[in-house]
């Protein structure tokens, strides 16, 4: 069961991070869908802004993950799973902590940023040193969030046993 709710997450994570892109790419369906697949990227844009707006990584720090270096919150999630002890438990608990109080200001950036760069074409002012300086703004904002996240997810793996991250790494991804 656990799995199988880890692996919906996983697919509604990538579904939105494949819709962010088409909507922030300019691809869409030229069928007779487009009003509902601009609506299913809407959605996806709104859960990115809400997911990031709480300093969450929205799939910023899969490549880690999926190789082997889990992030905080989801160890956590695992603890009695990875049965961490008392001191793993707290350190956890500290790395996430100290991620969430980096992201959040840094998330806000990278919002805000997004935000801007829509406004400069609802507002017309896009031109092409307009539009090369916004999306700079933009994937610097992104960098920064990103980075917050793999880093964290590097110091967490320091902290788990070979054993620990062997179990995590099964019970996330389904094994090696």
């Amino acid at each position: 069961m656990r799995r199988l709710v880890w692996s919906t997450a996983l697919m509604v994570t990538l579904a939105g991070l494949f819709g962010y892109a088409a909507l922030t790419s300019g691809q869409h369906d030229h069928g007779g869908g487009q009003a509902q697949g601009h609506q299913a990227a809407q959605a996806c844009a709104t859960e990115f802004d809400k997911v990031v707006g709480e300093g969450r990584g929205f799939g910023l720090a899969f490549a880690a993950d999926q190789n082997g270096y889990p992030g905080p919150m989801h160890v956590l999630e695992l603890k009695d799973r990875l049965k961490l002890t008392a001191d793993q438990e707290a350190k956890m608990q500290q790395l996430m902590h100290a991620m969430f109080s980096e992201s959040r200001p840094k998330s806000a950036r990278l919002l805000e940023a997004e935000a801007k760069l829509r406004r400069l074409f609802a507002g017309r002012a896009a031109d092409d040193a307009t539009l090369r300086a916004a999306v700079g703004e933009v994937e610097r904002a992104r960098s920064e969030v990103r980075l917050v996240h793999l880093l964290t997810h590097l110091r967490t793996r320091d902290l788990l046993t070979e054993d620990q991250r062997r179990i995590y790494h099964e019970a996330r991804w389904g094994g090696r």
